[in-house]
């Protein structure tokens, strides 16, 4: 059984779900991600939910939250895993790029590079956004590129995090809108 709940975030609503136990999925309601997570939820009120929604109140008021609610990544492979975990790592405030990730994860794997490319598709499959703070990425030219909760989107959640959006380049075509 599959459970959902909203949150009404300061510029979209937020869905979350839940197998009951642990928060499943976080996604910007109308954003291409809300695909990756299916229709087949019952609404209910649940302690990962609380937990999920205290943790989106500190975030939203422009701080760092301490702790991270509990989270199961479905159907995640080892590659996917690593990327996760580099994602975990940058700091709130902090971006890095998606070549910065692929020189990590060959660093971590004895090889002499890894594909930005692949890194991006991992980035791309997070099904917690926000909480896997996939908006901290961005292209080696400062771009605001790749992520499926829509631009406008990471362009706030950056903005809630103190960034001078002057300083990236945000597309204005292509699968990043």
């Amino acid at each position: 059984m599959m459970y959902r709940t909203s949150y009404d975030g300061p510029f979209s609503k937020i869905y979350m779900s839940s197998d009951g136990q642990v928060l499943t999925g976080l996604w910007f309601e109308g954003s291409r991600d809300e695909i990756k997570h299916g229709k087949d939820f019952i609404k209910k009120d649940l302690s990962i939910f609380n937990q999920t929604k205290e943790w989106l109140d500190i975030y939203f008021s422009g701080k760092g939250p301490s702790f991270l609610p509990p989270y199961k990544l479905n159907q995640v492979t080892p590659f996917r895993q690593l990327v996760i975990d580099q994602m975990l790592q940058i700091p709130f405030g902090k971006v890095v790029t998606y070549k910065d990730i692929a020189q990590n994860i060959a660093k971590i794997k004895g090889m002499d590079k890894m594909s930005t490319q692949a890194v991006g598709g991992a980035v791309g499959w997070n099904p917690i956004c926000i909480l896997i703070p996939c908006h901290r990425v961005v292209g080696s030219n400062g771009s605001l590129t790749g992520y499926g909760g829509g631009i406008a989107n990471k362009i706030k959640l950056l903005e809630n995090e103190g960034h001078d959006l002057s300083k990236f380049i945000v597309p204005t075509k292509g699968t990043a809108l």
